[in-house]
């Protein structure tokens, strides 16, 4: 038995250090190290299936190529011959339709620098069609950018310091595990208050100190009420607004307008836990902590530049948390996006499902992801795969809805097989995640692949041929406060540096109330968008569940429940049984599911697990329009009008 080092690769912010034991090149079991300050011996449910999950009879371990003679749809070949189709398919698009034709369908399946970066090198070479990856955080980014430069904040290895900790639309104890460990420390050493801002009583609010349940989309009036009572009580920090922000006098007239009577109205929420909050904050330091489920609908980008603003007036630098990524201190460009000489065309993820379904991409190669079940408007988007014009790639570990619509599917390996360099979007540790058994069956990494296909494809532009390990060497030089960049090669664990937080990249080079960087249509303050249902219509809200990241751990842990929260005032209102199978729908399409009748969730809201697949097959996204956000582009999965009917 040995036990290799390594760190978790999955879209998740925590980016745990790990443990693997192995014995005879099989995975035994995954534990949590002890060695990282903030993820220290504790991780969650994936983690401890990995052992499952690599070895699950779900894992794509071979080539296949689509056939009408097998009756699986599929034929087994090797891997010449998956590499010589792969490169004549790519020379024949590029030769019949132009480079344009050809989409690279890519994301944080894995978040390795290897994985996800620099095999994306090929394609910029080639200069195919990208998409603007604003599926996640993207919205959220951009509108916090407004007022602040960079949307980077509090490090959550602060938190065990904090009085206050706002977790907003962020269900930290499902999807941070870490920090929601922290903020427990700080309630039991520190007699910090815990709030959690969400329509739906969450894991994380059922243990909070005050549960705020605002109407979905009005978080921005709600961020307003709470300015109000904080301005009107003297309970802000002038000397820190003189000499730190800008426009501040705008921002305060449209804060005052926001009185008790009309942020009830909005927020459904009662002045008297504004007020609660609002002398709570009196206590100092707080941290508002933005969830990324909060960016996710047709307000998300204004809710989160609105909230982002609350720490400025209690005198904090900062004093939000959204996601750190922006702030590392690492120069160069893993990805040769800035290298290429060929710009490639830049699409929305959003509304990718329409230029699919019309036609618009000859070749799609998909990588770390699985776009039938994530993206919005997926019956188009499954539509598009399935054009008999269009030739799919998908390399992938499981088999799953979208190598169902593969024309070949190529074998990748898990991150217990293979190194790679992993950097956590909230904590600063920093160590090389280590392969801990050799790949399985014939599966092959994304990175030597994509080196392959170069050469077949004669791609000469050395930075597509850089030793990876070589570059990143170079790009992290001074990134780190407690070593350098050959430490880490050598396999010492590091600590990254960040930003200064009193550093602001906006053009006065202050936090900016009103923002001197918006777009036409875009306010300089934060607006809060009218949004309203008609009499039988609820909005559906949706987030993760602990057992599964995203769609994966599905081969572990069987299909994610196809249950629905509806109120259970609304349930008596629209004659809805607990336990009942109905009909979930809009003009999209519509889903089976079990409908649970309870009081943890707003009147007028409906919650699903994300993202869940009906009886049928119908995936939740079915029900979601490929509508953008103005600000950041990003998706409106929280802000989705449904209606319920019988199933006959």
């Amino acid at each position: 038995m040995k036990i290799i080092k390594t760190v978790c690769a999955r879209d998740c912010p925590d980016a745990c250090w790990l443990d693997v034991k192995v014995d005879n090149n099989k995975v035994v079991k995954v534990e949590a190290s002890s060695e990282n300050p903030f993820t220290n011996n504790i991780t969650c449910p994936r983690a401890a299936a990995d052992p499952e999950r690599v070895s699950s009879t779900k894992r794509v371990l071979y080539p296949y190529i689509k056939s009408s003679s097998s009756k699986t749809g599929f034929s087994r070949v090797d891997w010449p011959h998956a590499i010589n189709k792969l490169t004549e398919k790519i020379n024949e698009t590029l030769k019949k339709f132009g480079r344009e034709s050809i989409l690279l369908l890519d994301y944080a399946g894995n978040t390795g620098f290897i994985t996800i970066g620099y095999s994306k090198r090929l394609w910029n070479a080639l200069g195919v069609t990208m998409t603007d990856y604003t599926v996640c955080s993207s919205s959220g980014h951009a509108a916090i950018n407004l007022h602040y430069g960079l949307s980077y904040g509090s490090h959550p290895m602060d938190l065990k310091t904090k009085k206050n900790i706002i977790f907003w639309g962020f269900n930290a104890n499902t999807s941070s595990p870490h920090q929601w460990a922290l903020s427990m420390s700080a309630r039991r050493e520190n007699n910090a208050k815990i709030v959690v801002v969400d329509p739906r009583e969450s894991e994380s609010a059922e243990s909070a100190d005050l549960w705020i349940s605002p109407n979905p989309c009005s978080d921005v009036a709600l961020a307003y009420g709470i300015a109000n009572f904080l301005i009107t009580n003297n309970l802000i920090d002038l000397d820190f607004i003189k000499n730190f922000t800008f426009g501040y006098k705008a921002y305060k007239e449209d804060a005052l307008r926001w009185t008790p009577d009309r942020v009830k109205k909005v927020t459904g929420v009662n002045w008297s836990e504004i007020e609660y909050l609002g002398y709570i904050l009196r206590d100092s330091p707080s941290v508002f902590m933005i969830g990324i489920g909060l960016n996710k609908s047709l307000s998300g980008a204004e809710s989160c530049r609105a909230v982002s603003l609350l720490p400025a007036l209690l005198g904090q630098h900062r004093g939000f948390y959204y996601t750190n990524s922006r702030g590392l201190n690492i120069k160069g460009d893993i990805y040769g996006s800035t290298l290429t000489n060929k710009p490639p065309k830049v699409v929305s993820m959003i509304s990718l499902g329409e230029r699919l379904a019309a036609g618009e991409f000859k070749f799609v190669y998909v990588v770390g992801m699985n776009p039938v079940l994530t993206l919005p408007d997926s019956n188009k988007i499954k539509d598009g795969l399935q054009r008999k014009d269009c030739f799919v790639v998908v390399h992938e570990t499981h088999f799953s809805e979208t190598t169902e619509l593969a024309n070949l599917i190529l074998p990748a390996p898990t991150y217990l097989e293979k190194d790679d360099f992993y950097i956590s979007d909230c904590h600063p540790f920093v160590r090389i995640g280590r392969k801990a058994i050799e790949p399985m069956g014939k599966s092959r990494d994304e990175h030597s692949l994509m080196l392959e296909l170069a050469r077949r494809l004669n791609i000469k532009d050395s930075w597509v041929h850089v030793d990876p390990w070589r570059d990143m060497e170079d790009n992290l030089q001074g990134a780190f406060i407690n070593g350098d960049s050959s430490d880490l090669f050598d396999g010492k664990s590091l600590e990254i540096s960040y930003k200064p937080m009193d550093e602001y990249q906006t053009k006065t080079g202050k936090i900016e109330f009103t923002s001197t960087s918006t777009l036409p249509g875009v306010s300089s303050i934060p607006e809060q968008i009218e949004f309203e249902t008609i009499e039988d219509e609820f909005i559906m809200l949706n987030s993760s569940l602990p057992r599964y990241t995203h769609t994966q751990f599905r081969e572990v842990y069987g299909n994610i429940p196809c249950n629905v929260w509806v109120n259970k005032f609304d349930a008596e209102k629209f004659g809805l049984l607990d336990g009942g199978k109905y009909k979930m729908y809009n003009q999209l399409g519509e889903l089976t599911v079990i409908l649970k009748v309870t009081k943890n969730i707003l009147s007028g809201v409906v919650w699903c697990p994300r993202e869940l697949v009906d009886e049928n097959g119908t995936p939740q996204n079915s029900l979601t329009p490929g509508f953008a956000q103005k600000i950041g582009g990003g998706p409106i999965f929280n802000s989705v009008r449904v209606k319920f009917k019988e199933c006959k």
